[in-house]
């Protein structure tokens, strides 16, 4: 299964919050892991944020961001082009969605995902809409 995962759903890989255990199954049955350019930084921008609220060691950032940095040295960066910035327009044109969350969908189906993952609700419906097969990561409404 080719895989890719927004940053909402792939940082549940290095905080655990609920979705974690959905993620790293949903890892273990990919066969291709892929993820936007843009996953490391908005992923170090929260991590940060966790830091200076103190609710992050400097030590457990540094371990973290070592591990990120090691899982996407084995997946798939997609790099934004000419095709997904004219997909993420498109998106954004129909759909209530950040500039970045158009461009993790973009990258999705500019991939040809099989599955996108996000803990992003809007997202969700915005990628759905798009036509891509998705995954809620996260606490199941009741």
């Amino acid at each position: 299964m080719k895989l890719i995962c927004d940053s909402s759903a792939f940082s549940k890989r290095y905080v655990l919050e609920a979705g974690s255990e959905d993620l790293d199954n949903l890892l273990q049955r990919a066969t291709q892991l892929a993820l936007c350019t843009i996953v490391v930084p908005e992923i170090i921008s929260g991590l940060n944020r966790r830091r200076r609220e103190q609710i992050l060691s400097t030590d457990d950032y540094r371990a973290i961001k070592r591990n990120l940095i090691e899982d996407v040295h084995d997946a798939i960066v997609l790099q934004i082009t000419s095709s997904v910035i004219s997909h993420s327009v498109s998106l954004l044109e129909n759909n209530s969605l950040r500039a970045m969350d158009a461009l993790h969908i973009a990258c999705a189906l500019e991939w040809r995902a099989d599955l996108f993952a996000t803990a992003d609700r809007r997202q969700l419906h915005a990628a759905q809409n798009a036509g891509l097969p998705t995954e809620y990561i996260g606490q199941q409404d009741a």
